[in-house]
């Protein structure tokens, strides 16, 4: 009987980016590096919420220095991202998470700018964010990327075209680096959460919730933030060296169903 070759699963002394970490599955994930020995950058738009993050990570003796970052915007990005690999001595681990919601009709007179900041915010953003971070992965031993995107670049809901398209882009341009960049070491991967208890999902009734859960979801009920960061961080292990190019629904089941 061979002995499988030794490839590790520890994260000590790794060091992750996780954008739109001031809340919700980005926090969750940054949350979880910090507890897996990951020095972590925690960006997001609202600072405040950025710093709580990273004093949360802290405080649980975990190592985190929290920015105020409008992913949007390629002067910051690459402003951030130059201080975050000066702090923390480098960047290993890229995950894209920054997100708005963006419903708006076709025919609607806001189309035009909800299109416009969808694009914006949940796929050029992307773009953005790995140029940046190029040069200092291309310097590590396990350099990863995950891009959140969504079930609705999947299976689209009425009047969420803006949204839909611009997170169909991600799974695109998730396949198309993970071509380019795999001969560096770099993989480049795809998660499309479900129903996730967020704050995007706040606003919607409780028992509208229940309903929807038991109706398109195989396990019937809304995710937990932590259930998707718990994949995100389990792509970024050294061991998961062989996937790339993947787009990986966490969903309860909710694509696997008909009806």
């Amino acid at each position: 009987m061979s002995i499988p070759p030794a490839l590790s699963r520890s994260l000590q002394g790794s060091i992750a980016h996780v954008t739109g970490a001031g809340s919700g599955m980005g926090r969750a994930t940054a949350e979880i590096f910090g507890t897996e020995g990951a020095h972590v950058a925690v960006t997001d738009f609202n600072g405040e919420s950025a710093e709580a993050a990273a004093e949360a990570i802290r405080r649980a003796g975990g190592s985190a220095q929290a920015w105020a970052l409008d992913v949007s915007d390629a002067g910051q990005v690459r402003a951030v991202t130059e201080a975050i690999a000066a702090r923390f001595g480098g960047l290993d681990i890229l995950v894209n998470n920054a997100g708005i919601s963006a419903f708006s009709p076709i025919d609607s007179p806001d189309y035009d700018a909800a299109w416009a900041r969808s694009l914006a915010v949940l796929l050029t953003a992307h773009q953005l964010t790995i140029r940046a971070a190029l040069p200092w992965l291309r310097k590590s031993k396990a350099p990863r990327i995950v891009n959140i995107a969504s079930t609705e670049a999947l299976g689209a809901t009425s009047r969420d075209s803006p949204y839909a398209a611009a997170k169909a882009g991600v799974t695109g341009l998730t396949r198309a680096l993970a071509v380019e960049l795999g001969r560096e070491g770099i993989t480049v991967n795809c998660i499309c959460p479900g129903p996730i208890l967020t704050g995007m999902t706040a606003g919607i009734p409780e028992a509208d919730k229940a309903t929807y859960a038991k109706r398109r979801t195989a396990l019937g009920r809304y995710g937990d933030p932590a259930e998707v960061g718990h994949m995100t961080v389990s792509l970024c292990l050294p061991a998961a060296s062989y996937i790339t190019g993947v787009t990986i629904p966490v969903d309860g089941g909710l694509m696997a169903r008909n009806a």
